[in-house]
């Protein structure tokens, strides 16, 4: 793949092609599917393929379906229309078989607090059906691998929220699952248990040669992590790529960020004049961000118009485009801007359960 596409874009590129959910190679394929509330379509049409041993992103503002994709292709909620392939099974016709094969991480740390970490994965393998002496391997297993070896005894509501989410982890894989998939993995974490929770899901997806499909509202886990990021706003899948084919897709190779002493109604359209300028965004009262094909002729464009106009720079920056100048370019704004909640999420029924 060259570059990113938009459905009904009438560019070329294979995110959005029904051909390669007939590839032995494709560990889900997503084909035209929509979930309906009533006369409400959370999910409109939406197709994609990931790629078997994939880290995929669904990246997206709260309420533009991501999580609603996820619950469908995990057999929480039933599909309108179209069709979910997991690990070659049909969602809708053998919710069972796709069960067996997937762990999902909710958004909310769903373990329970008064039992030890040990007992947590105890309960959850059980409910897989996992014998007494793999179960008992598979815990050790996991638990070596999310490093809480030494907290096996503890009890859940006395690990730190990095140690919870690690729990949570763990949890999903106690059962050996071929793919995983994660509902913002690292809300409410802070920035260094975010960094080990990403270092550790790389680890793991090349440890186990895991297929991974996330779900996240930040730009730099699905920058860092994420092989192939699929961009999710108001129930459509509006542009897939890797990290680099997005940004390369934006118009402008530079961002300029630039924040003048004092704020002029006149300042976007001077900054949307200056050569090789494509876009210019107003951040705050005299802070904009310009994208433009040039960041250091733009840098000395702007020095040479403040000076002009007795205007003073308060700060100047140049740095290369970013996913959230991709996310302003597909949707019209920034994903910063959006409130984000926490949603309640169902732990998948065990096998065996009717859905």
């Amino acid at each position: 793949m060259n570059t990113p596409t938009q459905p009904d874009s009438g560019r070329p590129g294979p995110a959005i092609n029904g051909n390669r959910a007939q590839s032995p190679h494709t560990a889900i394929a997503v084909e035209k599917i929509v979930k309906r509330y009533g006369t409400f379509e959370a999910v409109k049409g939406v197709s994609f393929s990931v790629a078997d041993g994939e880290i995929f992103g669904l990246l997206g503002p709260n309420g533009a379906g991501k999580s609603t994709l996820i619950r469908m292709m995990t057999t929480l909620v039933p599909i309108t229309s179209g069709k979910a392939i997991v690990s070659g099974y049909d969602v809708a016709k053998d919710p069972d078989a796709v069960r067996r094969v997937i762990g999902v991480i909710p958004q909310a740390l769903t373990s329970d607090p008064d039992l030890t970490v040990e007992e947590n994965l105890s309960i959850y393998a059980k409910l897989y059906s996992v014998p007494k002496a793999e179960r008992l391997k598979n815990i050790a297993d996991v638990l070596e691998a999310v490093d809480l070896t030494k907290w096996r005894t503890a009890q859940t509501k006395t690990l730190s929220g990095g140690m919870r989410r690690r729990l949570e982890i763990a949890r999903g894989l106690v059962h050996n699952p071929q793919m995983f998939f994660l509902d913002e993995p690292t809300t409410g974490l802070d920035p260094v248990s975010r960094i080990a929770v990403w270092e550790m899901l790389d680890n793991l997806r090349k440890t186990r040669h895991l297929t991974m499909l996330l779900t996240t509202h930040y730009m730099e886990e699905a920058d860092k992590l994420c092989d192939r990021i699929a961009i999710v706003d108001y129930g459509n899948l509006v542009a897939l790529g890797t990290p680099a084919e997005l940004k390369r897709s934006v118009p402008g190779a530079n961002v300029v960020e630039v924040h003048f002493d004092r704020e002029t109604p006149q300042w976007q359209a001077r900054l949307e004049s200056l050569d090789g300028v494509t876009s210019v965004q107003a951040e705050s009262a005299g802070f904009y961000r310009v994208l433009t094909s040039s960041g250091s002729r733009t840098t000395m464009q702007l020095v040479e118009l403040a000076s002009s106009l007795g205007e003073t720079l308060t700060s100047l920056s140049v740095q290369n485009t970013s996913l959230d100048d991709v996310f302003v370019h597909y949707t019209g704004r920034q994903l910063r801007d959006e409130q984000v909640k926490p949603a309640a999420y169902t732990l998948p029924p065990r096998p065996g359960a009717q859905p």
